[in-house]
C-alpha cells in the first residue's frame, strides 16, 4: 500500500476517524464514510485508516475486498447497479446492460464513463426479483427494465446534470 495521503486528504479521514472515537470495531463505517466522501476507498487512505486504529492494513484491505458496496476504484455520480442474477438474467438483463454501455459508450471492461458521471456494474442479486429484471440507480429501484426504458433512465438523468451545469 502506498504511504501518506495529501494533506487535503488526511483532513477528512482525521475528522472521520474522530468521529468514530478511532475504534477499530467501527471499521466499517469508517470505510463507508470514506467512500461516501471519495466515492471509492483510495489506497492510500486503506493504509491511514489500518495505522490510525492500529490493526493491520490487511485487516482493513480484507474488509474493502470483502463486501461488494466497498470499492477501490473511482465511481462516477451515479452507479447503475444491473442485476443479472438467475430471474433477471432469464428475463433478458444482458441487452439492457448492453444498450446502457453503447449509450454511454463504454468499451471493454471500462465501467465509468470518462467524465466520471456514471459508472455501469452488473450484481448478482439485488433482491427484487418480482420487478425482474431490476436495475438500481443511485438507490433508486427500477423494475420491469427494457433496454428502452434503461437507456430512458440515463437520458434524464444526463439531462439533469445538462440542467445543472447550466444553472450554475
Amino acid at each position: 500500500m502506498k504511504a501518506a495521503p495529501s494533506e487535503e486528504k488526511l483532513l477528512k479521514i482525521l475528522e472521520i476517524l474522530d468521529r468514530y472515537d478511532r475504534q477499530p470495531s467501527k471499521l466499517i463505517p469508517i470505510l463507508q464514510d470514506v467512500q461516501k466522501a471519495y466515492q471509492y476507498l483510495p489506497e492510500d487512505l486503506l493504509a491511514y485508516v489500518a495505522a490510525s486504529l492500529e490493526i493491520p492494513a490487511a485487516r482493513v484491505y480484507g474488509v474493502a475486498t470483502f463486501y461488494s458496496f466497498f470499492a477501490l476504484e473511482p465511481k462516477g455520480k451515479h452507479v447503475i447497479r444491473l442485476c443479472d442474477g438467475t430471474a433477471c438474467h432469464v428475463k433478458d438483463s444482458i441487452p439492457i446492460l448492453n444498450a446502457i454501455r453503447d449509450h454511454l459508450g463504454l468499451h471493454g471492461k471500462q465501467k465509468t464513463t470518462h467524465d466520471m458521471q456514471f459508472t455501469v456494474e452488473t450484481v448478482a442479486c439485488l433482491g427484487a426479483c418480482g420487478l425482474a429484471p431490476v436495475m438500481v440507480v443511485n438507490e433508486q429501484v427500477h423494475g420491469a427494465m427494457t433496454p428502452a426504458k434503461a437507456v430512458d433512465v440515463v437520458k434524464t438523468l444526463e439531462k439533469e446534470e445538462t440542467a445543472a451545469m447550466e444553472d450554475m
